[in-house]
């Protein structure tokens, strides 16, 4: 018997939409069960995919073929902004096709900060609880990778971006909602608006039998008609008290705190003991990137958060850290508006800030122009940066690179700029 998506797709003309990883695991996993079936791939990019009856479409018109299917299989990273779909052509994406077809059990979380953080407590409070638990979707591997070994004792812990949601139209039986802030307005029709309405369909499908776990602190009602769910809806305040003391070193900070209730009140909903929860945080080791320790160099402290790529986050690190004598920030401009964060940088006890291209020097610029009493420094690349931090930072002090920015404008995304970060730091730090 086919896998029910396999079912779903065999008699349908199908466009994998987009050839990095997610793209390539779409093709591997249809292939593997019809390999018959004709396939087209289409990328901006020129690609080459390996196997027989697969068409490309390749170049900068690439998304002109869409209408021309019955599926479009897209990958999280492709905008539709300007793109006009057809009423005979389905958009969807891989965690649209696991939440509708998948037999497992289901945990989604979604956010613009703390969504890699809740994911990942959330995992380790299933597997502390001897559960069958996957850490998939957003997190890095795509949801395909898990079908052909989940189970209907299988726990999915699914990190789900708002591209990723876009076209998605299930829900997972607990949807987790951590926050919603400015983020991304250059990929979605109707800018902020088309952003929560893309975040908020991992509640829109779930029903009375389903958890609804949201941030009681933002204010979400103003983005979230509470009552338009059937599902149990729970609330999550910094202020709200865990059965257990956090001491992980990991977890510093109101924002982190926040996470771990969220993954608590997710693992509870499956049953899970406080004792496993407990065992569950201690036993978190921290994320790539986020308020990652890089090393102490001629005396400084050097920390990572390049996933922080709204001003929210940053202000967070800043918080939490406590010990920030420098801040490196900047990245591309996609129209958020920074006159909050301006305010905060002018008040915050950082001495030092390093604005990068292209938000870093349009900040540095907005400062000066207020006659900010602090050490200004527009440097040109994240390279000067690290040089101007070392020059600048005092000893036994933090330097923090926290972008308040995507890394699109330089890099192929944060992971790349975070890694070049700490390879810069250890070649100047020498």
């Amino acid at each position: 018997m086919l896998p029910k998506i396999i079912d779903y797709l065999k008699d349908k003309s199908v466009l994998i939409l987009g050839f990095g990883r997610e793209g390539q695991s779409t093709l591997s996993y249809i292939k593997k069960h019809l390999p018959e079936k004709e396939l087209t791939v289409a990328d901006k990019n020129k690609v080459t995919p390996d196997g027989e009856n697969i068409k490309t479409v390749c170049g900068e018109n690439y998304l002109d073929c869409v209408n021309d299917f019955d599926v479009v299989m897209k990958s999280p990273g492709i905008s539709f902004r300007d793109v006009e779909v057809n009423e005979n052509t389905e958009v969807t994406c891989q965690v649209d096709m696991f939440l509708r077809f998948a037999d497992c059990h289901k945990v989604g979380i979604t956010g613009s900060k703390g969504k890699t953080t809740t994911s990942t407590l959330t995992y380790k409070m299933l597997k502390a609880a001897g559960k069958d638990a996957r850490l998939i979707g957003n997190i890095g591997v795509p949801v395909f990778e898990a079908l052909e070994s989940v189970t209907p004792d299988t726990y999915a812990v699914i990190e789900m971006s708002s591209h990723q949601l876009e076209f998605t139209h299930a829900s997972p039986e607990v949807a987790i909602l951590t926050n919603i802030y400015e983020e991304h307005l250059d990929h979605y029709k109707g800018g902020f608006t088309g952003y929560v309405n893309a975040k908020l369909h991992i509640m829109n499908y779930q029903n009375e039998n389903d958890t609804f776990i949201y941030n009681a602190d933002q204010g979400v009602s103003e983005y979230v008609k509470l009552d338009s769910t059937k599902a149990e809806k729970i609330g999550v305040s910094v202020n709200d008290r865990l059965p257990f003391e956090v001491r992980n070193e990991h977890l510093l900070g109101v924002h982190n705190k926040q996470d771990v209730i969220f993954a608590y009140r997710a693992a509870k909903a499956f049953g899970v003991s406080d004792k496993d929860c407990e065992k569950g945080v201690e036993s978190f080791l921290g994320i790539e990137h986020r308020m990652e320790k890089a090393g102490t160099f001629k005396g400084v402290t050097f920390y990572n958060d390049c996933i922080a790529t709204i001003p929210h986050a940053v202000e967070c690190a800043v918080e939490a850290l406590k010990n920030v004598d420098t801040l490196i920030f900047g990245g591309k401009d996609r129209g958020i508006d920074y006159s909050e964060f301006c305010d905060y940088l002018e008040k915050c006890s950082v001495k030092n800030l390093i604005g990068t291209p292209e938000t870093g020097h349009k900040i540095i610029d907005k400062l000066s122009k207020e006659a900010c009493l602090k050490q200004l420094v527009k440097a040109a690349d994240l390279e000067e940066a690290v040089k101007e931090a070392y020059k600048l930072t005092a000893e036994g002090k933090i330097c923090l690179l926290s972008p308040a920015a995507s890394s699109y404008n330089v890099y192929k995304n944060f992971e790349e700029k975070g890694r070049h970060y700490k390879e810069l730091i250890k070649k100047y730090g020498e």
